[in-house]
């Protein structure tokens, strides 16, 4: 690997740093103490810091030469409400918070980044560090987007890095087009007329309505869409009723969808509304249906995502690069910032797990499970990515 030797060198500083934000996990939206531990150190290497877009979001800028050309390189900052099953020295010091997406890893690398970025000055423009808050189920790169962040630091393209457990470390993955799906959320509810048990011919019974609902709702996506077109539709709640000699008045049905494409959410929308309110008329009870849509699809530009992918050969080899990854069902809210402007999203591998310190859960080592933990070899890796990126693009 073509690693920069000062960033190889000062990975002992930037693991204590990682070490310290995960030992000391925020929620989206709270990230107060992670936002200034951020805009004390950019501040230490006189990199100009910007705070409160997004609320809690933080952006650094460095500017060289006479050049208007910018890049945005972002890194996400929140942790997950998981009790932690590590028992390593830095584990959470916050019972119930964890991070477990490895976003103190993201944050590490970025601030690696940022470092030999200001020292050396090696390009021509402006390089824009994205430090954004509320990634997990917050839509924080929307809230940073609504606040102004492009129309203050104007990109010019933006980029961002993700570690990938099962995936080797030194090795990348980047495709054009879809990276991540789009996350969807549905509720419905069914009334009906609740009564006793023993005399059901009195009653309309909403259980039996959302049984049939949950059943042909699956039909959407075997019949009803493109067979070439991914999509995962899944009931994961159902509630009903307090005791068991009583048929309730109302059914609660819950799910999401998850879709690489705005059409194929148009047609799921449009289908489950029809599906919930048909079969419920059928029965004489009534449904009511809220469709929300949370996280658009994480789709790449395909000329970013092969500059990606060029620089990321120099570094690691071009057999360390998988192009064309196989896109993943989980949703990202950098999706919001591919639509505003152009870019790409990488993975970056974080192994299998054996990097864990003595003290790791027994769990696997992946994302948003106890036993997780960011693989520090990850730091100077995705720091040098970040550098002859932005290095690159602003030549």
């Amino acid at each position: 690997m073509q690693l920069i030797e000062s960033l190889v060198q000062s990975k002992p500083e930037l693991q204590a740093i990682r070490h310290d934000l995960h030992a000391h996990p925020e929620l989206r939206f709270e990230e107060h103490r992670t936002a200034d531990l951020v805009a004390r150190t950019l501040t230490q290497w006189g990199i100009p810091v910007h705070r409160g877009l997004g609320g809690t979001g933080v952006v650094g800028v460095i500017r060289s030469g006479d050049s208007k050309r910018s890049i945005g390189l972002r890194a996400d900052m929140d942790a997950l409400p998981i009790r932690e099953a590590n028992t390593f020295p830095h584990r959470s010091q916050s019972d119930g918070r964890m991070h477990a997406c490895g976003h103190d890893g993201h944050t590490a690398m970025l601030l690696a980044a940022a470092r030999h970025l200001s020292a050396s000055r090696a390009f021509d423009g402006t390089v824009v560090l994205i430090f954004q808050p509320a990634e997990e189920g917050g839509a924080g790169a929307q809230r940073m987007i609504q606040d102004g962040l492009f129309d203050r630091f104007d990109c010019d393209a933006v980029f961002a890095l993700h570690n990938w457990p099962g995936l080797a470390v030194g090795q990348f993955a980047v495709a054009p087009g879809p990276m991540m799906a789009s996350t969807n959320e549905f509720q419905i509810r069914v009334a009906g007329q609740g009564g006793h048990a023993a005399m059901p011919h009195l009653t309309v019974d909403p259980v039996l309505t959302a049984v049939q609902i949950v059943q042909a709702l699956q039909g959407i996506v075997t019949r009803a869409k493109k067979p070439v077109d991914p999509a995962v539709l899944s009931v994961t709640m159902l509630h009903a009723g307090d005791a068991t000699n009583v048929i309730p008045d109302l059914a609660t049905i819950g799910g999401t969808v998850r879709t690489f494409d705005d059409s194929v959410t148009d047609l799921f929308e449009r289908r489950i509304r029809q599906i919930s309110e048909l079969t419920a008329q059928a029965q004489g009870a009534s449904a009511v249906v809220d469709f929300q849509r949370t996280y658009p699809a994480t789709v790449n530009h395909p000329r970013e995502a092969e500059f990606a992918a060029l620089v990321a050969d120099d570094i690691v080899g071009v057999d360390q690069v998988v192009r064309g990854a196989e896109p993943t069902m989980g949703a990202e809210d950098f999706a919001f910032m591919l639509r505003a402007r152009p870019g790409a999203y990488l993975f970056i591998g974080n192994g299998a797990g054996s990097h864990r310190h003595a003290g790791h859960g027994a769990g696997p080592c992946m994302l948003h499970n106890a036993s997780y933990d960011f693989n520090d070899e990850l730091i100077p890796i995705g720091a040098s990515f970040w550098v002859r990126l932005a290095e690159r693009f602003l030549s």
